[in-house]
């Protein structure tokens, strides 16, 4: 990789770290867990970036690795790179990704609980859609139709109403 592009890749991974933070929150309860998760995520991207021909959005294209790496962790499937990237180099911190946690109030905090108990699967889609993005672009990112998309995305929204009200019950 040539320095430009070492160069672009950082600033990519400065630009769209929250969503790094995000996907580590929501697949990883420990600290320790998250901090290996991340280190794993922008391995991934650094081995997809020569591969990124903009095609797709940026924000777009950044996604697919770290869900596909997340599900793989979730499924006991991770490699450990542990000391093979330091992530002060791309001024990734994994207290950011704390502290992400720690501003979310009550209501976040509740949603990101029902989120967790999602499949792997779903709760990378209800990610996405929660951040925005548009149907043909999630599908992109995880590899399914965009009709797929409108179908889990409204059963995942029943779902988690359901779990909502059952809990509001509870309480």
């Amino acid at each position: 990789m040539t320095r430009d592009q070492h160069a672009a890749f950082v600033a990519a991974i400065d630009r769209h770290k929250a969503l790094l933070y995000k996907v580590a929150n929501a697949y990883c309860s420990r600290r320790e867990e998250r901090g290996d998760l991340i280190q794993d995520i922008v391995l991934e991207l650094w081995r997809a970036w020569p591969g990124f021909d903009g095609r797709a959005a940026l924000a777009t294209w950044m996604y697919r690795p770290p869900v596909n790496v997340a599900i793989s962790a979730f499924r006991g499937e991770r490699r450990r790179f542990r000391d093979a990237l330091p992530l002060d180099e791309f001024g990734l911190d994994v207290a950011a990704a704390d502290r992400v946690l720690d501003a979310e109030g009550d209501d976040l905090r509740a949603l990101h609980q029902l989120i967790g108990r999602l499949e792997p699967l779903d709760r990378a889609l209800i990610l996405l859609y929660l951040e925005g993005y548009a149907q043909d672009e999630i599908a992109s990112a995880l590899g399914i139709t965009p009709g797929n998309v409108g179908t889990r995305v409204n059963r995942i929204k029943q779902r988690l109403q359901r779990e909502h009200a059952a809990s509001e019950v509870s309480r």
